[in-house]
């Protein structure tokens, strides 16, 4: 059994008594519970845990403690957590034998709400956690877009604007759960409506490192269906080397050359740190590896 020990009670997040009205009437005293007795949340809304912030939370644990309690209700043969999985998961790391937690009544409706509350209150989600839990919100509870905001502590075009990225392709919702891709670049992506284009469009935002209003004005010009202007007809002695140049290097080169004074300049794409420095070693190390005479 848990061993009830006293505390100052302290509200588990401004949303859950809102949106639950008998919250508070539903808590039980704190009590100390064994880690081994508390199973994971099922309904548990985050789906990518990172895994050094674990770590660092854990570093926490091991001086502190755990300051603010888990929520759980009770199971067959223990609790199950409602809200708390990260610092579940540092008490672990952390070694602890018992954690607090706060025993909540609550039905299956009731506590995925408050996982989902709780969750989006901490603002650690990724965007398409984030989205998806709005998600749920909505289609679940029957809450408006006003209704969540308010819940949550947000505005209703922030909650609006976090539920659209639920309409870009599986792999661009990949890459923003992944953080390979800020939310401000995927949203401009929506306007470019066409699946292949918007696929096309994220490959290059994430490969160039484009800002959000770089990201608007490429979103613009593939809306307009605008090409960039073509290059002049290059002589083919001076467009084998440039080939030469893509295939010795592994990337894409642009040879600038003015016909009128033989002058001009070659421009060496990279896309990460790590690639450059696979091309300045294959420069440096032998430049006849590149095929120039």
């Amino acid at each position: 059994m848990g061993r009830e020990i006293a505390v100052q009670k302290k509200g588990l997040g401004k949303g859950l008594g809102a949106l639950i009205p008998d919250f508070e009437a539903k808590e039980s005293p704190r009590l100390e519970v064994e880690v081994d007795r508390i199973v994971p949340n099922p309904l548990q809304p985050r789906r990518l845990f990172d895994e050094a912030k674990i770590d660092e939370l854990a570093a926490s644990v091991r001086e502190k403690g755990i300051v603010q309690p888990l929520l759980v209700r009770r199971g067959r043969d223990g609790y199950e957590l409602i809200a708390g999985e990260r610092r579940l998961r540092a008490a672990l790391k952390a070694g602890l034998r018992e954690v607090p937690v706060v025993v909540r009544e609550a039905s299956d409706q009731e506590a995925l709400q408050l996982a989902l509350i709780e969750n989006l209150q901490r603002e650690d989600l990724n965007p398409i956690e984030e989205a998806t839990a709005y998600r749920r919100l909505q289609e679940e509870f029957q809450l408006s877009q006003e209704a969540i905001a308010e819940k949550v502590g947000k505005s209703r075009p922030a909650v609006a604007n976090s539920m659209r990225l639920l309409f870009l392709p599986q792999e661009v919702q990949r890459q923003l759960a992944q953080g390979n891709l800020p939310a401000g670049q995927a949203r401009a992506l929506l306007g470019l409506e066409r699946e292949p284009l918007i696929l096309a469009a994220v490959r290059e935002v994430i490969a160039k490192g484009l800002s959000t209003r770089e990201t608007e004005k490429l979103v613009r010009r593939l809306k307009s269906g605008k090409r960039r202007r073509e290059a002049p007809i290059m002589e083919p002695n001076l467009r084998l080397l440039m080939e030469r140049l893509q295939r010795s290097l592994g990337t894409k080169v642009r040879l600038v050359h003015r016909a009128r004074s033989g002058k001009g300049k070659i421009v060496i794409e990279y896309y990460s740190p790590a690639e450059l420095e696979r091309i300045i070693q294959v420069m440096t190390e032998n430049g006849s590896s590149l095929g120039v005479t």
